[in-house]
């Protein structure tokens, strides 16, 4: 994998980019939702129930132990709660997320718990959990490889990473359409709706730097996990990846 981790403009190490990352983060969480349904026209949706229905298999082992980790305002942990009837673990490292994903489980009644926490250094045992699902938040880690061992230390032997991202479009035409659109319309959207023009010009471009879904497979597997698999979903723009320890 050619990039480290993410390098926000302006930024020469991984301190700074991570309080970019969580400053950023936090100026939007409030209309983060909102324009994450009209920027994807409502296919994020999709995206995070594939995903759950992915690793449905793991949800429903006895007594298993799930987090969804970057988290942000709680979709997926919402998802996976209701899918399996029973809490999940939820972290983020930007507390505005955070709340905003209690006021959606509070409003649902669901009792997952959640805990601030910086991806690159859980507060949790090795070979604790059986499952760890990262939803559009693995590209914006400061460190990538870090990050990757960090999760294979606390899943147990046999557990499963499930990494949800955006992704390089395969198609030519279709990428050439993409990309006109996310360098133009999610700044002007963004920051019409969020305030903060920057935020939604950090984000595509993140998505432009980040390695496409066979390097991140290649990463997977040089960090240690067994039998890394990844579907590309709406024409290559999203992939989706499973790797076991």
């Amino acid at each position: 994998m050619a990039v480290k981790g993410t390098v926000p403009e302006g930024i020469t190490d991984e301190q700074q980019a991570a309080r970019w990352v969580r400053g950023m983060f936090g100026g939007i969480a409030g209309r983060y939702d909102l324009l994450n349904h009209l920027l994807s026209f409502n296919m994020d949706k999709r995206w995070r129930a594939r995903a759950v229905r992915r690793v449905a298999p793991i949800l429903d082992r006895p007594g298993a132990l799930v987090l969804d980790l970057c988290c942000g305002t709680g979709d997926v942990m919402i998802a996976l709660e209701q899918r399996r009837n029973a809490p999940v673990l939820g972290s983020d490292f930007c507390h505005p997320m955070l709340t905003e994903a209690r006021r959606k489980l509070d409003a649902r009644r669901l009792r997952s718990p959640l805990f601030e926490a910086d991806a690159l250094r859980l507060p949790l045992r090795d070979a604790s959990l059986d499952l760890i699902t990262v939803a559009f938040g693995f590209r914006n880690f400061a460190n990538y490889r870090q990050g990757l061992e960090e999760m294979r230390r606390v899943l147990k032997p046999g557990g499963c990473l499930a990494i949800l991202e955006f992704s390089q479009p395969t198609n030519r035409p279709f990428a050439a359409l993409y990309n006109l659109f996310s360098r133009r319309v999610p700044p002007f959207l963004g920051g019409l709706i969020s305030g903060s023009r920057q935020a939604y010009a950090y984000l595509p471009e993140s998505i432009r730097k980040f390695p496409g879904a066979e390097a991140l497979a290649a990463e997977m597997k040089d960090a240690g996990f067994a039998r890394v698999e990844f579907e590309r979903i709406t024409g290559g723009s999203v992939a989706l990846h499973l790797g076991y320890k």
